[in-house]
């Protein structure tokens, strides 16, 4: 894990700023003689730097994207608890963790301290920006926002706004997190059971009818109580309580739903998507209902450049990161 420290004011799209931000991230690899080899990997929802650790089968090692061939960088973002500025970090002008004082933040904001950073490493050009979900909607912005600096895209499960269906399903998990009775303390641990609720609402868009259904069934049909869709369930929300934290699950929900590509630009979404000309490679999954085909399909319409792939997997929106082996096959054959 490196750091950035950045003791700047740190202007936010919302019309705020933070005495200066810390940047945690990876790299792997190195640069080669003409910098022409980084690949810049943007992170989902509770996901941290850790590329290789996370997204096996195609960033790392045994993945497409390996450290003997590339320069791999991935930056924990703005507002997580992994190691970058969030509302755990202590506040310069009360001298206590911000909490639920934490500044609203946005895509852009992400993106914003991931161009620090770029410029920290000295990096003049992205070979490949790639993201799935949450990750995605970064790699679009900064495809905005630095045109001159990106060569190619790989997007997956993503969209290039959130979507109403995602903005209900979010808007429901933090009401999880508020109805928690700790969540008003100021206290690190506010809000941990509200947050367990929180993701046991996700899963059901993580995955599928079909996948719960195959794998969670119960053999014993004599059962009135303890099924084992309901311990699977529980079991999920206790992880992430366990490694995670419900501010910033609350706030980065807010800052997904804050995704629209064509706000403040003066041009629809479609306008805004032609004017991505990097080759780009979109890749959606069939049994996702968070983040639909659909979504994937409108993307590919509207670049100049683009290349659609339409994977198999019963894992839904969970398949950007489950389904490694068929992600790497289908991103070795286009790059």
């Amino acid at each position: 894990m490196n750091y950035l420290n950045y003791e700047q004011p740190f202007e936010l799209e919302g019309g705020t700023s933070l005495e200066g931000i810390t940047i945690s991230y990876h790299t792997y690899g190195q640069l080669n003689k003409d910098r022409s080899n980084v690949v810049w990997v943007c992170h989902a929802l509770t996901a941290n730097s850790d590329a290789a650790g996370w997204w096996p089968g195609v960033v790392g090692m045994d993945g497409v994207i390996t450290p003997e061939k590339y320069f791999i960088v991935c930056a924990n973002i703005l507002g997580s608890c992994y190691g970058s500025t969030g509302p755990l970090n202590v506040d310069p002008a009360t001298g206590k963790p911000y909490y639920h004082e934490f500044p609203m933040i946005t895509i852009r904001d992400m993106v914003k301290a991931h161009i620090l950073l770029r410029q920290h490493l000295g990096i003049e050009k992205i070979d490949l920006l790639m993201g799935g979900s949450m990750g995605g909607y970064q790699a679009l912005e900064w495809a905005v926002m630095e045109p001159q600096r990106i060569g190619r895209l790989f997007l997956i499960a993503t969209s290039p706004t959130e979507s109403a269906w995602g903005i209900a399903v979010h808007t429901a998990q933090r009401l999880a997190i508020e109805a928690d009775g700790t969540w008003l303390e100021a206290s690190a641990h506010a809000g941990r059971k509200g947050m367990k609720a929180a993701r046991a609402i996700g899963m059901l868009t993580y995955r599928n009818y079909n996948i719960m259904v195959a794998r969670q069934t119960d053999p014993d049909h004599s059962k009135l109580d303890n099924f084992r869709a309901s311990s699977y369930i529980i079991y999920q929300g206790e992880k992430l309580v366990n490694r995670f934290n419900a501010y910033s699950y609350w706030l980065l929900t807010k800052a997904m739903d804050s995704h629209q590509l064509a706000r403040g630009r003066g041009k629809t979404v479609e306008q805004v998507l032609g004017s991505i000309t990097q080759p780009t490679l979109v890749m959606g999954i069939g049994s996702d209902i968070l983040c639909p085909l659909e979504e994937q399909r409108f993307i590919a319409r509207h670049l100049p450049n683009a290349t659609l792939a339409e994977i198999d997997s019963v894992y839904g929106h969970d398949g950007f990161i489950v389904e490694g082996a068929k992600i790497r096959q289908c991103l070795r054959e286009w790059m």
